[in-house]
C-alpha cells in the first residue's frame, strides 16, 4: 500500500513538481494550495504532511509554523511526521518553534525532497 503525503503548498509550480515527482516513486499524494485541508486531516489520514510556511490561511494570519504547532500538539495527530517546506532564512529555527519533525530547505534538490520523505515514511 503506497503512503500518503499531505502537501499543503501555495505555490502551483512547486506543488505540482513535488506532486508529480513523489507519485513517480509510489506516493499517494494529496495537494493542497491552503491550509484549509487539513479541516480534513482524520479522513485523509497521513503518513506524512510537508507543509509551506507562508500560506495564506483561513485562520487569522496563521502560518505553517503555526499550523504546525497546532498539529504537533494535538493528540489526535501529533503522531504524523511534518516537514517545513520555506525558503525562509531561519528554517531551523522556525521548523523548532512549529515543533515539526525536519525541514525542506528551498530551493532544494529532488534527492534532497526524496531523502527526507523516505526517512519518515520508511
Amino acid at each position: 500500500m503506497a503512503k500518503k503525503v499531505l502537501l499543503i503548498e501555495d505555490d502551483k509550480d512547486i506543488r505540482d513538481t513535488i506532486t508529480y515527482a513523489l507519485k513517480e516513486h509510489g506516493y499517494e499524494v494529496i495537494a493542497s494550495e491552503d491550509a484549509r485541508i487539513l479541516k480534513d486531516i482524520a479522513q485523509i489520514n497521513p503518513n506524512l504532511i510537508l507543509l509551506d510556511n507562508w500560506l495564506t490561511d483561513w485562520k487569522s494570519d496563521a502560518n505553517g509554523q503555526q499550523l504546525s504547532k497546532e498539529l504537533k500538539t494535538n493528540p489526535a495527530t501529533s503522531h504524523i511526521p511534518i516537514i517545513m517546506v520555506s525558503a525562509v532564512s531561519n528554517i531551523k529555527e522556525v521548523t523548532e518553534a512549529g515543533l515539526a519533525d525536519g525541514y525542506l530547505k528551498k530551493p532544494f534538490e529532488l534527492a534532497d525532497l526524496f531523502a527526507i520523505v523516505h526517512k519518515f515514511t520508511d
